[in-house]
């Protein structure tokens, strides 16, 4: 069910493409209304469209057309199909930018040009196919076809499928969600997340790329060759690249044999990076498309709840060097995110688990609902079993991850380069990295975090920010997601020199992000030393 004013969806293509029929049926599945923009705009102008073209011409047509549409964002909330020539005017164009950003999804519908000119030809009334029908039409098709995959965020193919089927399959894109990415001075892109979104992953590559360097490691081959599939049949030609799992591939000496294959194979400019896996294969591939040739189009399709929620998003990419972690790196924007929840089948317990630590850090800086969600199903998600779980806790998960991924978000949009309130998405990173550092990675980072967070809260607690009962929180909460709240080390020397070393200190000032109240996040810089080795001491298991 729609959840405001505006659409579910909007369907946008050819002529003959089905966009009414399909429409129909998917307000029909989904048990809400159907607005089609040509029969509303035949009702406000008491005439036929033919009719009216012939009396007043196209232009006087495209702006009422345009006045429809804008009105029927802002009030339906429903299945809502627009004429085929309406998304190749500039207004248009912009209203649905701005339904976009909001969440919206613009689908274009894509049945094959045999078919489409068929129904074109037998439905009548279209005065853009006066004359020759079909040569008409496939003149528009080549002029309106780029413009529609660019005002789209999602493509649906209905080639060869009956309109049942089809709006079955336009209804599982609309359960899909999309966060719109827009931060000042980089390309604005999505991050599309649910059960299937990997086959937009042609929409979101382009047309401009002919070869593809498919960037993964070996535990999710299962999901390379799903994308490795999906890459050849759209006709890239794929490089296909193996890197070490999980942080030993993010290295400088990776980073170099994969910049020697890309020589090798040929890659210019034009050409992209797709990266499949957990949160460090998403680093990796993010650092070598913003190194090569300076930067190179990426796609990021993250296999694990950790990736899906923090690295795959954001711009930053990075690899480890014997100083610390990501030290070395770029802020560059991906050109789209592919959340698919149906690889999150193979997750082990483990891995699942440790992704939520950096989902409560979200709930904690500033999405108070994220922490009652995982506190109202704590239970389910702390005894997650590959293959089975995710059939019981898909929307629980969608929700969680649409939720964080919005909280980071709004932390990128606003400071893409890490100057200020970006650094409050490190939350509890300052001890976690010492963490990871000091047991040679491997910690994962999102247990590295959980403990991180609770040194924090006991930080902020000794220098009288928050009460006992929100510290007492933090660790009731994680550890009912089954998640560390304590590390063992005995030089807590060594762990102050990493400290001092992370990228929030500035000169040889020590720099925590506290937070004041759930929501409520501050830097503190330079706190007293007790309390900075008091907090310590608590957090030893």
């Amino acid at each position: 069910m729609c959840s405001s004013a505006a659409p579910c969806a909007v369907i946008i293509g050819m002529m003959g493409a089905g966009k009414t029929r399909v429409g129909r049926e998917v307000a029909h599945l989904m048990d809400i209304p159907f607005v089609d923009a040509d029969i509303a705009i035949e009702h406000q102008i008491g005439m036929t469209i033919p009719e009216f073209f012939e009396q007043f011409g196209e232009p006087e047509f495209r702006r009422i057309e345009a006045d429809v549409i804008e009105h029927t964002l802002a009030t339906h909330p429903g299945v809502f199909s627009l004429g085929g020539g309406a998304p190749m005017t500039e207004r248009v164009q912009q209203l649905l930018e701005t339904y976009k950003a909001q969440g919206g999804k613009v689908l274009y519908l894509m049945a094959a040009p045999e078919e489409a000119m068929e129904r074109a030809r037998r439905g009548g009334g279209r005065p853009m196919l006066n004359g020759d029908a079909d040569a008409r039409w496939m003149a528009l098709y080549e002029q309106r076809d780029p413009v529609f995959r660019q005002v789209a965020n999602v493509l649906v193919s209905t080639h060869g499928l009956t309109p049942t089927i089809a709006a079955k399959k336009v209804q599982h894109m609309i359960d899909q969600r999309i966060v719109h990415v827009s931060s000042a001075g980089a390309q604005p892109y999505d991050v599309c997340i649910g059960d299937g979104v990997l086959t937009s992953l042609e929409h979101m590559l382009g047309k401009q790329p002919v070869r593809v360097a498919l960037i993964h490691t070996q535990p999710v081959q299962r999901h390379s060759d799903r994308v490795r599939t999906l890459l050849r049949k759209a006709g890239y030609q794929v490089s296909d690249i193996t890197i070490p799992d999980a942080e030993a591939g993010k290295t400088v000496q990776v980073a170099d044999g994969v910049w020697r294959r890309l020589g090798d194979d040929g890659f210019t400019r034009s050409d992209a990076i797709v990266g499949v896996g957990g949160g460090a294969a998403t680093d990796v591939a993010g650092f070598i498309a913003a190194t090569w040739m300076r930067g190179i189009r990426y796609v990021n399709c993250p296999t694990s709840l950790l990736a899906m929620v923090d690295a795959s998003t954001g711009g930053k990419t990075g690899i480890n060097t014997a100083a610390g972690k990501n030290l070395v790196g770029s802020f560059y924007m991906p050109s789209g995110v592919l959340a698919d929840t149906s690889t999150l089948i193979s997750l082990p317990n483990d891995i699942f688990i440790e992704g939520l630590g950096e989902v409560a850090k979200s709930g904690f800086i500033m999405d108070a609902e994220i922490l009652h969600i995982l506190q109202n199903h704590a239970d389910q998600l702390r005894q997650w079993q590959p293959e089975t779980s995710l059939e019981e806790l898909q929307p629980v998960v969608c929700e969680l991850i649409e939720r964080t991924v919005r909280v980071k978000v709004h932390h990128v949009n606003a400071d893409f380069t890490e100057q200020g309130l970006r650094e409050f998405l490190n939350y509890g990173h300052t001890l976690a990295h010492a963490i990871e550092a000091l047991e040679h990675f491997s910690w994962r980072h999102g247990n590295a975090v959980a403990v991180g967070m609770v040194y924090a809260a006991e930080l902020a607690h000794l220098l009288g920010m928050i009460d006992q009962d929100l510290v007492d929180m933090h660790r009731s909460l994680l550890t009912s997601l089954g998640l560390p709240i304590s590390w063992k080390h005995d030089n807590f020397d060594d762990v102050l020199a990493l400290m001092h070393k992370d990228k929030k200190a500035r000169g040889n000032m020590l720099r925590f992000v506290l937070i004041d109240g759930i929501g409520s996040v501050q830097h503190v810089e330079n706190p007293p030393a007790d309390a900075v080795a008091e907090a310590f001491k608590k957090i030893q298991a």
